[in-house]
């Protein structure tokens, strides 16, 4: 019972943006299924219903003449492009017509056009760096003669790759600091009516700003934050994650979000974390520790005086990709930082 205003705010919610798509003319169809829409709170998703409409309608329409269309998706680190499309993939309407879905790394192109297996009508590409013209030509040349009814998805963070796209490609912005705010503040009190906590109502206002529309980080914080409703200790969460842009804005010149879009490392208390690897399952890792983000924040964990490997998020739903860092010990950066649960010191007793 303890679930139930938290469930019937989330369905006012979704109710009144599906009112709001049906005002602005868009067809839209309410699943019986209960996390059709995008960003998943707990196990429900939130938002993107115009995009998943849009992916939807992309896949299901008859192909006009001439080679396959190929849809390019471009979005920024963690924005749920995947996620998007493998959601609207596991659609019914979707799989029914789509037996099969090839995931491709965009950087064996050429290997897979060498050796032929493609027996997908539907392809899902992820590139991570550009690629050339001439290897592009080839692998689609491959595609329209294995079949004209094949449909083509590029996934990326890279806008020109939007030149391989023979539809106007797809962009996954960040929420809008409105829809992220009611959705950190969703994530964090979870079950629990804010109006009890009233105290908490403005650190989730300042927080939002802070974590400038990033989903991981909402998603870490809120998980953390949501176990302890108390004033003082998310008072302090706000304060490290202030001490950490700050500190990073000072030596880099950056918030660290930015800094792991642009590929460069952030400064986090006594360690030096790399940009996050997307990490699929039954991919084998190295030796190094493996420490959750979450736990250390909570202080019940310290990491080891040394690297390791920091797990920033673990999606909940397909694709089950995980976010890691490596990240690595600085002593001249540990010995500049106040006690904290990541300096990499020993304590008496846990952060709190």
């Amino acid at each position: 019972m303890t679930q139930l205003p938290y469930l019937l705010l989330l369905l006012s919610n979704v109710l009144a943006l599906l009112s709001v798509l049906q005002e602005k003319g868009y067809s839209v169809r309410i699943s019986q299924k209960p996390y059709d829409t995008y960003i998943y709170i707990d196990n429900f998703m939130f938002g993107r219903h115009v995009e998943k409409q849009h992916l939807i309608n992309f896949l299901l329409e008859n192909n006009i003449a001439g080679p396959p269309p190929v849809l390019p998706i471009i979005g920024g680190r963690g924005v749920g492009k995947r996620t998007l499309v493998t959601h609207v993939c596991n659609d019914e309407r979707v799989s029914s017509q789509f037996n099969f879905i090839l995931h491709i790394n965009g950087a064996n192109l050429g290997q897979i056009t060498e050796n032929g297996n493609l027996s997908a009508r539907t392809l899902v590409i992820e590139f991570f760096s550009d690629v050339d013209d001439n290897d592009w030509k080839k692998f689609y040349s491959h595609v329209t003669n294995l079949s004209r009814e094949n449909k083509v998805i590029i996934l990326t963070t890279i806008e020109k790759l939007e030149r391989f796209g023979t539809v106007k490609p797809m962009t996954l912005n960040r929420l809008v600091y409105e829809e992220y705010r009611y959705l950190f503040k969703t994530l964090a009190f979870g079950s629990t009516d804010p109006v009890d906590h009233p105290q908490l109502i403005p650190i989730v206002e300042e927080f939002a700003e802070l974590l400038e529309g990033r989903l991981i980080p909402a998603n870490i914080l809120a998980d953390v934050l949501r176990k302890n409703l108390n004033v003082h200790f998310w008072l302090c969460k706000l304060r490290q994650v202030q001490i950490t842009a700050k500190k990073n804005m000072t030596m880099s010149g950056a918030h660290p979000h930015k800094l792991f879009d642009q590929g460069h490392p952030a400064h986090f208390t006594g360690y030096i974390l790399s940009p996050p690897t997307i990490i699929t399952p039954n991919v084998p890792q190295n030796d190094l520790p493996q420490l959750r983000f979450g736990d250390l924040l909570t202080g019940h964990i310290f990491p080891p005086n040394g690297d390791f490997k920091l797990i920033s998020w673990e999606s909940r739903i397909p694709p089950y990709t995980s976010f890691v860092h490596t990240a690595r010990f600085c002593l001249s950066l540990s010995q500049d930082q106040p006690e904290s649960p990541l300096s990499g010191r020993k304590h008496r007793r846990p952060f709190s």
